[in-house]
């Protein structure tokens, strides 16, 4: 697919990973997206940068998680774009969820942003790329979609189902529209990590060192353009899932 003209939305668009992917877009030429929950001055600030950048670009506040929400943003994107077609599911929620807890407040909130949220997300704007005569999906997975992580229960098994998800939406919409999923590795340090711990990730990947966003968005970009890829994931992560993890 040709980037540039497109209209895309990337959930989770406004800041780190996401906004990599949103600024990788709109050099490309599409005009975008970027849909947020409370970062409000991190997308405002990431579509003023879209916009001197020549293209179209819309910050759209909206919990993913609620059904009511999802369909209000995307007849919101079908009044603007007229659809779109280019959707990159980013949005996801990093919070710990031991198992087994007598609190599953936790769970719930994870579960709904990282798998109800491309679903409502995909079910309300998939009929305008029908439409529109063609598209693109990429969805965020990680390595936990493969192995599991002591005391991320919910986020390990989101990445799982999003990741099957990606695979059914490819046999449900082909041949007009194109799923796929990219699963990167340390990429962008969270904020809680030292330069002890940065250290450790990096000697546990092959390449001996993090990654970057632009290397996600990147990857991004190619599932997009590349016209004979689909139900597929594409790993970024430097070999971490081969490395050392002693």
């Amino acid at each position: 697919m040709e980037i540039r003209g497109k209209v895309a939305l990337v959930t989770g668009g406004a800041h780190r990973v996401g906004k990599a992917i949103t600024m990788m877009l709109a050099h490309a030429g599409a005009h975008v997206v970027v849909n947020y929950y409370s970062a409000s001055s991190a997308a405002d600030e990431t579509v003023a940068e879209a916009r001197a950048l020549g293209v179209k670009a819309l910050a759209i506040q909206c919990d993913v998680a609620d059904w009511t929400q999802v369909r209000s943003m995307a007849d919101t994107i079908i009044e603007e774009f007229g659809g779109v077609d280019i959707i990159v599911n980013s949005a996801s929620l990093f919070e710990r969820t031991p198992f087994p807890t007598d609190d599953i407040t936790a769970w719930q909130r994870v579960t709904a942003i990282s798998i109800d949220g491309p679903f409502y997300v995909c079910n309300a704007l998939a009929p305008s790329m029908l439409a529109r005569g063609g598209g693109a999906i990429v969805n965020i997975v990680d390595l936990s979609a493969w192995e599991p992580w002591p005391n991320f229960a919910a986020h390990g098994v989101s990445k799982a189902a999003l990741l099957a998800f990606t695979k059914q939406m490819a046999l449900e919409l082909a041949p007009t529209i194109r799923a796929n999923a990219v699963a990167p590795g340390p990429v962008l340090p969270p904020p809680n990590y030292n330069e002890k711990a940065a250290a450790k990730t990096a000697a546990g990947t092959l390449l001996k060192r993090w990654g970057t966003p632009g290397d996600v968005a990147f990857a991004v970009r190619y599932l997009i353009e590349a016209e004979y890829v689909t139900a597929d994931v594409i790993t970024v992560d430097g070999g971490e899932r081969y490395g050392d993890r002693s």
